[in-house]
C-alpha cells in the first residue's frame, strides 16, 4: 500500500525526499559514508507518508513547509533507530548489518545526534511555534518512554497499564509528530488537531501491539527471531494476556524465570502465550486501538488522502 501512496503523493512525495537528501548533506568523509548506506537501507517510511497524507487530507495540498516536517520526522525516527540499536546491541536491522554493528556504538550515537540536529535545523523556520514544540514534545516522550521501560524491566510483574504508557511514548509519540506537525503547519481547527493526535495515539498503539504479536508468531515468518523481547525482560501485550488467563500459580512461576532469565526462556514464553490464548487477547486490544484510530478519522472530509489514512489503520488488523 505504501508505494500505492507514494505514487499517489506524487510531488508531495518527491520535495520530501529533496528535503531528507538535501538535509543530510556534510563535508566530514565519514558522516556522507556512513548516511549514504543509510540512505541505500531506508525501511518504509510510513511516518512521512502520515505526514504528506494529513496535509492533504484537511487542506488539499502539501506546503513546502510540510514536505520539510516529514523529512525531520523520518530524520528523528531514524536517529532513534540508531541509538536504540547501541542500547540493545542489535547487529541487524530490517536483516541488513546496523551502523553500530559495521562502525561501533560511538559513531552509531554520533550520527543518530547528526541526523537529530538536521531534523531541528528543517523545522526551525515554520512560522508556526508548536511544530517545534511538538517535536520537543516527542523527543522527552521517547526518553521517557524508554527509561519507563528499563524501570519496569528491573522488577517484571504483570502491568497493562505501564504497557501502554511505555508504547504510548516510545511509538505513538512520534505518529503524533508526523501528523500534529502537519495539522500545525497548514492551519487546522482545534477539533482537527485534536482528532489528528487521536487518530496518531490509536494507530501508534496498534502498530506496536502488531509488531508484539509477531513477535510470539514464529509460524510466520517475519525475518526476525522470536521471543526477543522477553530476553530483555520486556513482558509485551500477548504475554501480559497469556499471564493474566493463567492460573496464579503458573503465572507466579513464569514471572519468577523472569527474574533469572534461563536460556530457555524465549520458549517457556511461546508456550505460556499458546497455551493461555496470548495471541488472542492481544489481537482483541489491536482491533480496538484500530478501531479507534479510524473513528477519529470522520472529523476529515471524505477524499483519497483519508481513505489511505483509514487503510494504513485497517492493514495492521
Amino acid at each position: 500500500m505504501l508505494k500505492e501512496i507514494q505514487k499517489y503523493l506524487g510531488q508531495s512525495w518527491s520535495a520530501y525526499r529533496s528535503a531528507f537528501k538535501d538535509s543530510l548533506k556534510a563535508d566530514v568523509l565519514l558522516l556522507d559514508k556512513i548516511t549514504g548506506y543509510l540512505l541505500e537501507h531506508t525501511g518504509k517510511q510510513l511516518r512521512p507518508a502520515l505526514t504528506l497524507l494529513t496535509s492533504t487530507a484537511i487542506c488539499g495540498e502539501c506546503p513546502d513547509r510540510v514536505a520539510k516536517c516529514a523529512a525531520a520526522v523520518e530524520l528523528l525516527h531514524t536517529a532513534t533507530l540508531l541509538h536504540d540499536d547501541v542500547v540493545d546491541g542489535s547487529l541487524v536491522r530490517r536483516g541488513n548489518p546496523t551502523v553500530n554493528s559495521m562502525y561501533g556504538g560511538t559513531s552509531a550515537v554520533l550520527i543518530g545526534d547528526f541526523w537529530l540536529a538536521r531534523a531541528v535545523g528543517l523545522i526551525l523556520d515554520n512560522p508556526d511555534g508548536r511544530v517545534l514544540r511538538e517535536f520537543a514534545r516527542s523527543l522527552d516522550a521517547l526518553s521517557e518512554g524508554e527509561v519507563l521501560q528499563l524501570e519496569k524491566s528491573m522488577a517484571p510483574k504483570i502491568d497493562e497499564e505501564a504497557y501502554f504508557q511505555i508504547i504510548s511514548r516510545k511509538t505513538s509519540s512520534l505518529f503524533e509528530t508526523a501528523v500534529l506537525s502537519a495539522a500545525y503547519s497548514v492551519s487546522a481547527s482545534e477539533e482537527i488537531v485534536n482528532a489528528m493526535s487521536g487518530y496518531a495515539l490509536h494507530l501508534g498503539r496498534a502498530f506496536q501491539i502488531r509488531d508484539d504479536i509477531l513477535d510470539y508468531s514464529p509460524d510466520l515468518k517475519t525475518g526476525k527471531p522470536s521471543g526477543q523481547d522477553i530476553k530483555e525482560r520486556k513482558l509485551t501485550l500477548p504475554l501480559i494476556g497469556a499471564l493474566k488467563n493463567a492460573p496464579s500459580k503458573v503465572s507466579s512461576a513464569f514471572l519468577k524465570k523472569v527474574k533469572v532469565l534461563p536460556e530457555n526462556i524465549s520458549a517457556v514464553a511461546l508456550e505460556l502465550v499458546r497455551s493461555y490464548d496470548g495471541l488472542g487477547y492481544a489481537g482483541n486490544r489491536l482491533a480496538d486501538e484500530i478501531g479507534e484510530a479510524v473513528s477519529c478519522l470522520s472529523q476529515l472530509p471524505q477524499s483519497k488522502a483519508r481513505s489511505y489514512m483509514e487503510g494504513i489503520a485497517k492493514s495492521l488488523a
